[in-house]
């Protein structure tokens, strides 16, 4: 069973940058292959990546209303069951060391129970087949707990140098929680953080009840790849963001260890 790292956090704190910078990390000391599961709606992880993936492949939520809108003229002798799986099996955007599944849009009307129910299973199974799962949640979990996958070895929750952030941290712990999802270690980290983090700010990321991982600094030259559309992978190594998350990933997720 590989190692399964779910990133999430409110809109706007970095989260998806976050994860590419973990994946990044990944390929560099050989952890491959990784799968890669924008599990957020606005799918900005194949970017950040340098993934774009053809209009040709379609997401998870697309290959979920196609079957629902074709399911009653599958081929010949084929069980539904098996015809879905190959088609999600389709969705998967596969590159040298690194895979892609893009979940996409929320499912549209009707009842989605039986496809739900064969999605979590396939989901269960397939991180199987890679060492480590790096997971960019939307905001809420709903993926984490709905649609993408019920367990995690980490739940990273990622907040900006606010209070809305953190509050929003705060919240994404107390659902964890009240989902029972079988989340092995949970941790904070605080992103684009100005400088060195004041006493005040401090005291509230104690409030959270959240064990904090380690800060990321505002990064210049991750502001310049934004900016310009280039994938993280592309970062020069000194980048403070990518010297922050190396640090993290070692101490704290242990990834050199594994």
């Amino acid at each position: 069973m590989g190692t399964i790292i779910a990133v999430a956090g409110k809109g706007g704190t970095g989260k998806t940058t976050i994860a590419a910078l973990v994946i990044r990390y990944l390929k560099e000391t050989g952890k491959v292959p990784i799968l890669a599961v924008d599990a957020d709606p606005d799918a900005n992880l194949p970017e950040a990546l340098g993934i774009i993936a053809p209009t040709t492949i379609s997401t998870v939520g697309d290959t979920c209303q196609e079957f629902m809108d074709s399911k009653e003229h599958l081929p010949p002798g084929m069980p539904k069951e098996a015809y879905f799986e190959l088609k999600l099996h389709q969705a998967l955007v596969e590159t040298t060391d690194l895979d892609l599944l893009v979940m996409g849009r929320p499912e549209g009307a009707g009842c989605y129970c039986y496809i739900n129910n064969v999605l979590r299973k396939y989901l269960d199974v397939l991180p199987d087949s890679y060492p480590f799962v790096v997971i960019d949640n939307e905001a809420g979990l709903e993926h984490l707990s709905r649609r993408t996958t019920r367990k995690a070895d980490y739940l990273v929750i990622v907040s900006d140098y606010s209070l809305n952030g953190l509050r929003a941290a705060a919240r994404i712990r107390q659902l964890a929680a009240d989902l029972h999802l079988e989340i092995a270690h949970l941790g904070l980290v605080v992103n684009k953080v100005p400088g060195t983090i004041s006493d005040a700010f401090a005291a509230e990321i104690e409030k959270t009840g959240v064990p904090l991982y380690g800060c990321v600094p505002y990064d210049e030259l991750l502001r310049e790849q934004d900016t310009t559309g280039t994938s993280v992978l592309g970062l020069p190594g000194h980048a403070a963001s990518l010297v922050a998350v190396r640090n993290i990933a070692d101490e704290v997720l242990g990834i050199c260890r594994r």
